[in-house]
């Protein structure tokens, strides 16, 4: 009899859906932006801040949390950061002003960062190596799923009820999936017991001391903003330029996030059979779909082409960028993985402050794509420099754990990535 081919598990699937919910939070005060800004008395600029404070909170919040916790079991973890984000919300939905709910908004992103390094973490530990990448993938796949259906679902939910519905609404689903959470995860026992907190950091610590981890946060920075900075200004770049009717930008959005859904289900394979090939071949793609748009961009339909093929090259890099900040970390990947969480949030305001600062200078809107393939192509040359480097720098390493077997196993990276370290 044939062995049955690994799967994904069910927990990682679980887990995405929780992601589901905090990505929708995440991104559904632009939908309401209007609704907020009159019931609040603020400005639309001040309100667009709102945004600006869930991603400093994800910035600075996941590493610190991370840490924080770097003692606790991993469900213990996850329930209290699922729990706080469901209060945030509930806290956000009372909000007498603008203040509380600027102070709701960045707990619920420490929460969200604590969650996604925390989640990414227990993926890599319960998965089969053979769908590692392809179940990191499934988390990205939560988020993705939440542009297409969760954002506009709460967008509508608050311009029928009030914008406080869709912050009572995301408060009830997260309470119900930590119940979920408690009753699915179960925390891996621990084959002895930990050190002190003080020696647990300083472990985590350590594998920032060489440039493999740097380049590939380096990586996901850059990769992350390239495609905000244009995909922040598809609107206006449809409507401007393109000619295309406002009523049909928002199915432009989805369109585009279907390609992203593709993307991130198709890279996550391709990344477990060899990370740097994915990685590689997603940001020579994603180069030459911005290229492409930056061309057409004055005709409606190739432009949606172009942009639908965005979305699905430049996700397809996902699963890949999780990963090797795994492959890289070894056996101390918690503070990693919650900087990664980091550099995608840098990312996502470096990139449209980019696009915005071109704006201001009287640039035409096809610049923002312009923008977009030049931080592409800085992402494709680190990692083109990671891939060639990545040998020699590994077997200078030192394992944090080398003397007492705690540290990352420097021989499970080959030099096209295909092997993922696994923490212990």
């Amino acid at each position: 009899m044939s062995q049955a081919k690994p799967r994904v598990p069910a927990v990682v699937l679980l887990l995405a859906a929780v992601i589901f919910a905090l990505g929708t939070s995440e991104f559904m005060i632009a939908g309401l932006l209007e609704e907020m800004a009159a019931e609040l008395h603020v400005s639309l600029g001040q309100t667009g801040l709102l945004v600006t404070g869930f991603a400093v909170g994800m910035i600075f919040g996941a590493p610190v949390l991370a840490v924080l916790t770097l003692k606790l079991p991993v469900r213990t973890t996850m329930l209290a950061a699922i729990l706080t984000f469901a209060a945030a919300h509930v806290m956000g939905a009372l909000a007498p002003g603008y203040g509380t709910l600027m102070a709701s908004r960045v707990i619920a992103a420490i929460a969200c960062g604590g969650f996604w390094a925390v989640a990414a973490v227990h993926t890599v530990r319960v998965a089969p190596p053979a769908v590692t990448a392809r179940s990191l993938a499934a988390l990205v796949g939560g988020l993705t799923v939440a542009n297409l259906i969760g954002v506009p679902a709460g967008a509508l939910l608050g311009h029928v009820f009030g914008w406080r519905s869709a912050f009572w609404a995301l408060a009830v689903v997260t309470a119900l999936a930590a119940v979920l959470v408690a009753f699915t995860v179960k925390s891996l026992p621990r084959k002895e017991d930990l050190p002190p907190l003080k020696s647990l950091v300083r472990l985590e610590l350590r594998v920032f001391r060489y440039p493999r981890i740097w380049l590939a946060l380096s990586i996901t920075a850059l990769f992350q903003g390239s495609v905000f900075a244009a995909f922040s200004y598809f609107g206006p770049l449809l409507t401007h330029t393109a000619g295309l009717d406002p009523v049909w930008v928002p199915a432009v959005l989805a369109a585009f996030g279907v390609g992203a859904l593709v993307g991130v289900t198709v890279g996550g394979r391709l990344a477990d059979r060899g990370l740097f090939a994915n990685m590689i071949g997603s940001l020579v793609a994603l180069v030459a779909a911005f290229i492409l748009l930056a061309l057409v961009a004055r005709w409606w339909l190739p432009a949606v082409c172009a942009i639908v093929l965005i979305g699905l090259s430049g996700f397809s890099i996902a699963g890949a960028l999780n990963a090797r900040v795994f492959q890289v970390a070894g056996g101390a990947p918690t503070l990693a993985a919650s900087v990664n969480t980091s550099a995608f949030n840098v990312g996502n305001a470096a990139g449209p402050a980019l696009g915005a600062a071109a704006l201001t200078l009287g640039l035409p809107v096809v610049t923002t794509v312009w923008i977009g393939a030049v931080l592409a192509v800085l992402a494709l040359m680190l990692a083109l420099v990671a891939r060639r480097t990545d040998s020699r720098w590994a077997a200078k390493e030192e394992g944090p754990g080398a003397k007492t077997g705690t540290g990352p196993d420097r021989g499970a990276a080959d030099r096209d990535g295909g092997s993922l370290t696994r923490p212990r």
